[in-house]
């Protein structure tokens, strides 16, 4: 169902702090020209928790709308209060996505149990299918395999981003939710080894300025080309590193502007601009990545 190279799609705001649809628009366009597989919509690395119930409603629906049916888009629409991401559900629900993403409830550091039963409210209301997030070192809480293999039983529920980087988890994903359960990486350094090991595609950060290279590399993956694949990796391996010299989105927003992917970099407080000694990381991971 979902599978390939998928971009987490950061949301461009403009110096006056307001989304701006025009680059929104033309980062669709990129990724349909580029081969993209599928775009998530106000996910974590679109700046989620930054936007109103309002504005996180609209970037989907004009991400759907720009798309118009030429990529299937994901929408985002996690949060750590259980109501509040059923509402997002509900919101969504006839917005025309292909699915939503729900990040497991930072902060409060539910167990397990309340994993799953937040996760089954969102299950019971959602009419399209629903990947589970899980990204504990930004989050706080780490959703096991076995939580996993029990959502993946709910009917809603179709797979899983993890974004670990323990590649060792796809087999027992594959133990405890079946063959048909959609497995994903969410950790680009480590995503196509992901994949190699049974995975199906990746939920990318890199996909937002490489989208051509990483569309390439798990199509050739897909095919069992996985020498060719690596080949590409290796090249694009500054990046996976780098765009975390600071907190993500920080540094893939301010390599976009630097690429004209997007008119302004700007971020919504609490984060800010890439400060000026990282700016020289990213240029030269952009460089050795031959992404210029």
């Amino acid at each position: 169902m979902f599978s390939g190279s998928i971009v987490a799609l950061v949301t461009p705001f403009n110096h006056s702090d307001e989304v701006d649809y025009d680059s929104l628009k033309q980062l669709v366009e990129y990724h349909i020209k580029s081969g993209t597989s599928a775009i998530v919509a106000v996910g974590t690395t679109g700046e989620s928790a930054t936007l109103t119930v309002e504005e996180h409603v609209k970037v989907v629906n004009k991400v759907v709308e720009f798309s118009a049916g030429r990529i299937p888009v994901i929408a985002g629409m996690g949060a750590n209060a259980t109501h509040e991401a059923v509402t997002f559900s509900r919101l969504l629900n006839n917005s025309g996505v292909a699915g939503c993403l729900s990040v497991t409830p930072y902060y409060n550091k539910p167990t397990q149990e309340g994993l799953y039963q937040h996760y089954k409210a969102i299950a019971e209301v959602s009419e399209v299918p629903v990947i589970l997030y899980n990204v504990p070192g930004r989050t706080g809480v780490d959703m096991l395999p076995e939580t996993i293999g029990r959502l993946s039983k709910l009917d809603k529920i179709v797979g899983v981003k993890d974004a670990t980087g323990d590649t060792s988890r796809v087999k027992q994903f594959r133990e405890f939710c079946g063959d048909d359960f959609v497995l994903l990486s969410g950790d680009d350094a480590t995503g196509l080894e992901f994949v190699k090991l049974g995975g199906d595609g990746v939920i990318s950060v890199t996909n937002n300025i490489a989208a051509a290279e990483m569309a390439t590399m798990f199509s050739l993956a897909a095919q069992g080309k996985y020498d060719q694949a690596e080949i590409i990796n290796q090249q694009l391996m500054p990046l996976h590193t780098h765009l975390f010299v600071e907190s993500s989105p920080i540094p893939v927003k301010w390599a976009a502007h630097k690429l004209g992917l997007i008119a302004q970099g700007d971020l919504r407080l609490p984060l800010t601009e890439l400060s000026a000694s990282a700016q020289p990381i990213v240029e030269k991971a952009l460089k050795d990545a031959g992404i210029q």
